[in-house]
């Protein structure tokens, strides 16, 4: 959580983190956890997208997907982060064009901007709709972490950002070589807050 807002106040200057400019998604059910973990130590609103399913007709084996129904305050004026694990196309709850589909519903609801914050950018269906959506202006930056591969093309587009996690790492991995807790390096809520007032008193 702190490495992507701390790559979001750094690439983004006048990005704020209050709840007068900031609201956080959750694109379905199964990414509820962040979201609600993002928004309550921020202190902002959260909002979530359900995905309406057609129960009477079965493809694949599923019930398809007939629309992303919104549950959450007004997102018109604000910054939208909206938060999963991964940007993938392996399975249908990570699917990118499920997540993609969510930033334009954000965006035509007059939300500011448009962030898309996941763990593990994979883009296994490639960027051309990420290209797309960014020309459209219906994303403004895509951050993924470094903690997999990431195609050399991704890392020159101008809506990526990395949230580097290598100094997370060797934190973690020095505290378990002289075996003591890894809760002081898996907490950030303190960088987070620290983070928050240095941001909003600029």
């Amino acid at each position: 959580t702190y490495q992507f807002l701390k790559a979001l106040v750094k690439e983004v200057n006048d990005f704020r983190l209050d709840n007068d400019h900031l609201m956080i998604i959750s694109p379905d059910e199964g990414a509820m956890s962040r979201a609600v973990y993002f928004s309550n130590i921020l202190g902002v609103d959260m909002g979530m997208f359900y995905k309406r399913r057609d129960y009477s007709t079965v493809i694949n084996g599923k019930n398809p997907i007939v629309a992303h129904e919104f549950l959450g305050d007004s997102v018109e004026g604000k910054d939208v982060v909206i938060i999963d694990d991964m940007i993938s196309t392996e399975s249908p709850r990570n699917s990118c064009e499920s997540m993609l589909h969510v930033a334009k519903q954000i965006k035509e609801r007059h939300a500011k901007r448009v962030f898309i914050c996941t763990t593990y950018g994979l883009f296994t269906d490639g960027l051309d709709k990420f290209d797309e959506y960014y020309e459209k202006g219906w994303i403004d930056k895509v951050i993924t972490t470094n903690l997999n591969y990431r195609l050399p093309e991704l890392l020159t587009k101008p809506y990526y950002i990395e949230a580097n996690m290598s100094k997370y790492l060797a934190s973690i991995i020095d505290i378990i070589n002289h075996d003591v807790s890894v809760e002081k390096v898996r907490s950030s809520n303190e960088k987070i807050m620290e983070l928050m007032e240095k941001v909003n008193n600029r």
